[in-house]
């Protein structure tokens, strides 16, 4: 079984999104990386670029498969985890611990279009 967190929302595109303050911390699910398998390279958007909730900003690419990032929030990129550009298999260890982007959101209203770990969990099961 996947890990769900309760403080975290979900797309049911498989990314989640941590609010602290303004800003939001985004990656892909524990769901996510177990349905990939060993990941070999996260393309991340640039600081500074605007992501639109529902629209693409990266891709996560493992030795089975490719998968497109669907930004779950709209806003600025203001940082991004550095860390996997050398080490994207940290995704694989800690899905959650290892997020791809800090953005700063426009909209707080977007959050009522993702998912609870609840209704996640669901999706997951099917």
């Amino acid at each position: 079984m996947s890990k769900v967190l309760n403080d975290v929302r979900y797309a049911d595109s498989h990314e989640w999104v941590k609010i602290e303050g303004e800003f939001a911390f985004v990656g892909i699910s524990d769901y996510a990386q177990h349905a990939l398998g060993n990941i070999v390279y996260v393309d991340m958007p640039e600081v500074g670029d605007e992501v639109t909730q529902g629209e693409e900003f990266g891709a996560v690419e493992s030795v089975k498969a490719a998968s497109d990032l669907i930004s779950p929030i709209s806003g600025e990129v203001v940082e991004i985890n550095e860390a996997l550009e050398d080490a994207p298999e940290l995704v694989n260890e800690d899905a959650y611990e290892n997020w791809i982007m800090k953005v700063k959101f426009t909209d707080a209203a977007e959050l009522d279009n993702l998912l609870d770990a609840e209704a996640y969990a669901k999706i997951c099961e099917e």
